[in-house]
């Protein structure tokens, strides 16, 4: 489709952003459905095709009486547009999108007619997957010109390292993740390439007319709209067993982590099936995890729903993931998350608080953690402004110093109502971080130095090695509850200062915490480190959840540090206790690492269990 003219093109973007489908014209076979809400990605549907990314044709052109038809997608945002050419005055074209595999379908999305003197026109933008939702899409341009014709569908077909439909013996290892099924003596099994995260299904025993399948589900068992009976192959003749082509549990180009799959069976002679477990590939220990946590990630709002500082956790766990498996998978969300949270948020939008911009609010430590995810990035990526970022978020911290109250230490808050434990830490972390990042500094290393005399003068660090929460008014330590988290920022910010200076007795004070840690009651139980709220009946809350993740990122940076024995073997310990107790097949880590009841598993426990494993990656 070209314009004659640039007014004329002008015209026409105009008319095809206002034009919406207004009539019940069904195209071709099966069910239209009614129309789901707009869907938000990268972008939201209707998205003017003049921003794509990228232009490609992955489906043939249809004709329709002499029209030409064409599907438009642009992989980088996982948008697609219709376009009908050599055309005439009311001739129209529209998307259908589905997400069942092409059974129903959302009809006429973005519907455009041609205008007079024009010989074609197109639809806006819509996406093709969900990821918000875990639904998969298939999409396909239709055009009404006298008769009504679709392209076909666009990317039934899922591809990772390998496509749908690979056989078997290309796999690179057979494991079987869940225990098989039975059924009339047959026995139905679930392997996985586990390198590749693909699966297959196979039966056993049996004979010929029993059938194997496998159902894919992208919201962890829930449904499987779209990926029920794949591959379904039936016993040969003469023979007892027999398999299915291997199928994806990711779709990166679709932005769908955490494919879980499943494999069926069906005994000739009986109706009634029989099918395994769900399970999700486990292609190493760091990586399975971060296929389950990513699962969790709004890729529209670039952040880890409901909890705005457990974000930044989060994220700076996945790049330490990054950086110590060097795997790639997951780089993009690095500047989708600083682009979509830069910004100024009206209080509910990412927190209680509202968020000033810079990733500032009045809570002072929620602000840092912010200022820890930017540092690790930086390091990751070496883009300035991370550290850029990093430097604008600890000059807001450092603002809250103040020596006027206990010779030092930071306000947890800008009302100054409680100097803690976490806030400090956070501050002798970040300081002595950027001392170590900017070149020809004296400014952040001075201010570290300073804050890690005050913090061992402080009172915060108790008789047994321990960092109770924070101080009384009258500077005392107030003996609250010892968390993981607290100990561990101590731990990883006397680390950096001894490293600055060489000061030989802020790393003896950062391995007597360690010590009291790995050796007391308080955080380790039975060798596995636990939070008081992991004991008996106890749950913790959302914050508690990834206190547990914070400690091992610091320990296991003084573990290469001092290349400690014991410290390591502390590591891989808790790496091994979350693999074998804290599991189940899709790979959902628990709050409490040595697996006892209740055991709550969220975003925010894989997040905190994923900082063990990582930390255990040499």
């Amino acid at each position: 489709m070209k314009p004659r003219n640039p007014r004329l093109a002008r015209l026409l973007r105009l008319l095809v952003s206002a034009a919406v489908a207004a009539t019940a014209l069904v195209p071709l076979s099966a069910s239209p459905a009614v129309a789901d809400p707009v869907v938000c990605v990268l972008s939201c549907d209707t998205r003017d095709p003049s921003l794509a990314q990228q232009e490609s044709f992955p489906v043939p052109a249809r004709q329709i009486n002499g029209r030409r038809l064409e599907l438009h997608v642009s992989d980088p945002d996982d948008m697609a547009w219709a376009s009908i050419d050599e055309g005439v005055t009311g001739d129209s074209v529209w998307l259908d999108r589905s997400w069942d595999g092409g059974v129903s379908w959302e009809p006429l999305l973005g519907r455009a007619s041609i205008p007079g003197t024009w010989t074609g026109t197109r639809t806006l933008m819509y996406n093709i997957t969900d990821p918000r939702g875990h639904r998969r899409g298939w999409i396909r341009a239709c055009g009404d010109a006298g008769a009504v014709g679709c392209t076909d569908w666009v990317y039934s077909t899922v591809c990772d390292v390998l496509c749908d439909g690979a056989d078997p013996g290309q796999a690179a290892g057979d494991a079987e993740p869940v225990p098989p099924a039975t059924l009339f003596g047959r026995t139905i099994r679930l392997h996985m390439d586990q390198k590749n995260s693909m699966a297959w299904g196979s039966i056993e025993n049996g004979g010929p007319g029993d059938e194997i399948w496998l159902d894919r589900s992208w919201d962890g068992g829930t449904s499987w709209p779209g990926g029920s009976s794949l591959g379904r192959a039936a016993v040969p003749g003469g023979a007892g067993s027999t398999r299915t082509p291997m199928f994806a549990t990711r779709d990166p180009r679709g932005l769908m982590y955490g494919g879980a799959v499943r494999a069926c069976g069906r005994e000739a002679a009986h109706q009634e099936g029989s099918c395994t477990a769900w399970a999700r590939p486990a292609p190493s220990r760091p990586l399975a995890a971060a296929d389950a946590l990513m699962w969790s990630y709004d890729p529209y709002d670039g952040w880890w729903r409901s909890s705005w500082w457990n974000s930044a956790v989060t994220l700076t766990t996945l790049i330490d993931t990054a950086r110590r498996t060097g795997s790639h998978a997951y780089d993009w969300i690095i500047a989708r998350t600083f682009d979509r949270n830069r910004g100024v948020f009206a209080a509910g939008e990412r927190g209680t608080d509202p968020i000033e911009g810079h990733f500032i609010s009045r809570a002072v430590d929620d602000a840092a953690w912010w200022g820890v995810a930017w540092l690790t990035a930086y390091d990751y990526t070496g883009d300035r402004r991370y550290l850029d970022e990093a430097v604008t978020i600890a000059e807001y911290v450092h603002g809250h110093w103040d020596t006027g109250s206990c010779g030092g230490g930071v306000w947890w808050d800008r009302e100054h109502t409680y100097k803690n434990a976490v806030t400090s830490g956070l501050h002798l972390y970040l300081t002595a971080s950027l001392h170590q990042r900017i070149a020809g500094d004296s400014l952040w290393g001075q201010r570290a130095t300073t804050a890690g005399q005050w913090y061992l003068s402080s009172g915060l660090i108790n008789q047994a090695g321990l960092v109770n929460d924070g101080l009384t008014a009258d500077c005392r330590n107030n003996g609250q509850t010892v968390w993981s988290y607290n100990q561990g920022l101590a731990i990883g910010g006397l680390l950096k200062i001894w490293e600055n200076t060489g000061d030989a007795g802020f790393l003896d004070t950062a391995r007597r915490l360690a010590d009291a840690a790995v050796a007391g009651p308080q955080l380790t139980r039975d060798g596995v480190l636990t939070e008081s709220c992991d004991v008996g009946q106890g749950v913790c809350d959302d914050n508690q959840k990834q206190f547990k993740g914070i400690f091992m990122r610091h320990f296991g940076a003084l573990t290469r540090a001092t290349g400690s024995a014991a410290y390591r073997q502390f590591v891989q310990r808790q790496s091994d206790s979350v693999w074998s107790a804290d599991r189940d097949p899709l790979n959902r880590l628990g709050q409490r690492w040595a697996g006892t009841l209740p055991n709550p598993a969220d975003w925010r426990t894989q997040a905190g269990a994923l900082g063990a494993i990582t930390a255990a990656q040499d």
